[in-house]
């Protein structure tokens, strides 16, 4: 994949979508998530893994630029890295800000915290909704970029809706409210929208939608019946994938644990490293493909 993937308009579509968890890792062991390691820094060593506290991106950039998609919806990223992922995956990018970002100049600070201690800070660098988009070397790729502001309480909530000029793939990326309540009613309210912008072109409606298909059956009933989606991930996943005029190739699934999981980074050399596990969520990969 990457800058010379072929169009999407050329058949089929593979979507990734994954909360970068701000940005941090999440160790399976739950005795190496410390006070000490989020305010000394501190790397805690488990029998299978480390949990640290640093900064990243280069490891989320590796994994992200190395797996195959076409478009990447991702969560809980952090704004800084915004650009920087754009080059590093041969992408273009559309970025839309969700909750505790500060403005001017004291987003600067919280972007210097969160380089200096990313479990101390956690959320409150400021997150966002990020879309990467790859596709021919030097064509544009994006033709429309929109936001909805779903809420801004307790957290903005909103939703970033992007048009592909090639092919006319409309792709709509939400992190809905934790409490299930809000997140039904942002979600159903979010896929309406998003279907009456798209206009009749193919949709990809997903993200972190904080509701589990076991839970919250009349939600993802309702996206299928009424709106036409196609099924979510799994009874018990809150990251989903749903197509809309597009014919489902692999429908969407996590990828296992150890595909996410990257040497620690602050080992000492000459040492053996423990892994680490990338964010706290799987990412999730689908494909579709476009119907004649």
């Amino acid at each position: 994949m990457g800058a010379d993937t072929p169009s999407v308009s050329a058949g089929a579509v593979r979507l990734i979508s994954w909360n970068l968890f701000h940005g941090r890792d999440f160790a399976p062991d739950q005795r190496l998530h410390t006070l000490r390691s989020r305010l000394l820094r501190r790397t805690e060593h488990g029998v299978t893994h480390a949990q640290v506290n640093t900064d990243l991106f280069e490891q989320f950039a590796a994994i992200l630029a190395e797996a195959e998609w076409d478009v990447a919806l991702l969560q809980e990223c952090p704004p800084r890295w915004a650009e920087e992922l754009g080059i590093r995956c041969g992408a273009e990018v559309h970025l839309v800000l969700t909750s505790r970002n500060l403005p001017r100049p004291l987003s600067y600070v919280q972007s210097l915290a969160a380089r200096l201690d990313p479990d101390l800070i956690a959320s409150w660098e400021g997150g966002s909704n990020l879309t990467l988009v790859r596709g021919r070397h030097g064509a544009p790729l994006i033709e429309e970029r929109r936001a909805m502001t779903m809420t801004g309480r307790p957290e903005a909530r909103r939703m970033a809706f992007t048009t592909l000029r090639d092919g006319g793939l409309c792709v709509a990326n939400l992190h809905a409210s934790q409490a299930a309540d809000e997140a039904r009613a942002e979600i159903l309210t979010a896929a309406a929208t998003a279907i009456a912008w798209a206009g009749g072109r193919p949709l990809v409606f997903g993200g972190d939608l904080n509701l589990r298909p076991a839970t919250s059956a009349p939600v993802f009933e309702a996206l299928q019946r009424d709106y036409d989606f196609s099924a979510p991930t799994a009874d018990d996943a809150i990251d989903h994938l749903l197509g809309r005029r597009l014919d489902l190739i692999e429908p969407p699934a996590r990828w296992p644990p150890e595909r996410r999981e990257v040497a620690d980074p602050t080992a000492p050399a000459g040492t053996t490293p423990l892994p680490i596990r990338l964010s706290d969520h799987a990412p999730v990969e689908a494909s579709f493909g476009f119907r004649a």
